[in-house]
């Protein structure tokens, strides 16, 4: 003997096509600009008004969508509002396991860490009211204590500096301003590198450029 329960009708579903797909078989909800800001955001390095005007209206439009679809990658969004950038990160949980690294973290060179720090005390010199525009001799000229720790030949200490600046722009930490001798500092420095990060990377260059170590 068996015990058969009854079969619930299914209801009907809609196969017609969408009036906001953007393809044929597209199953996304969020319109056009919404989608490509959350893809500037996971290609990186930040998403920010100045640069990406259009998508920065549509990531405050549509944040919580934006927020919900990184999660789902195990991202978190940073929003700055007074700085008008914004980008990801990895999801960090005290006490949790560690989730999957969906960004990679790019590896930084002595040079690489010393500008860094330089580009963001320059950075909170200001007010913040305004851009903050400088030249490479403002970077150099505080980066040369660091010359024996870094390299004793003054062509391959400058090479090295290059590579650098270089790697600044690739990360977008400057971008080129109306002049082609000067750059802008990215906002999105101001939330790099959190104030403990800040004073033990800090506390290291000011030990080696006093004692002179590797």
């Amino acid at each position: 003997m068996s015990f058969e329960t009854p079969v619930e009708p299914q209801a009907d579903i809609d196969t017609s096509p969408r009036n906001d797909a953007l393809w044929a078989d597209d199953l996304g909800t969020l319109p056009d600009s919404s989608r490509r800001a959350l893809l500037q955001l996971i290609r990186g390095p930040y998403l920010s008004f100045r640069r990406h005007a259009q998508l920065w209206a549509a990531l405050l439009r549509d944040e919580t969508a934006i927020r919900t679809r990184l999660n789902e990658l195990f991202l978190e969004l940073v929003v700055d509002l007074a700085g008008e950038v914004a980008f990801v990160r990895n999801v960090q949980v005290d006490g949790e396991d560690e989730f999957p690294k969906t960004v990679r973290s790019a590896p930084l060179t002595f040079l690489d860490t010393g500008m860094l720090l330089v580009l963001r005390q320059l950075l909170l010199n200001s007010d913040g009211s305004e851009r903050v525009i400088i030249g490479r001799e403002d970077v150099d000229d505080q980066l040369e204590p660091y010359r024996d720790a870094a390299a004793a030949d003054p062509a391959a200490f400058t090479k090295r500096l290059n590579a650098s600046w270089s790697n600044m722009k690739k990360f977008g930490v400057i971008v080129d301003a109306e002049s082609e001798e000067r750059v802008e500092i990215s906002p999105v420095l101001r939330l790099v590198f959190g104030p403990d990060e800040i004073t033990t990377v800090r506390d290291e260059y000011r030990r080696i450029a006093e004692r002179g170590g590797s």
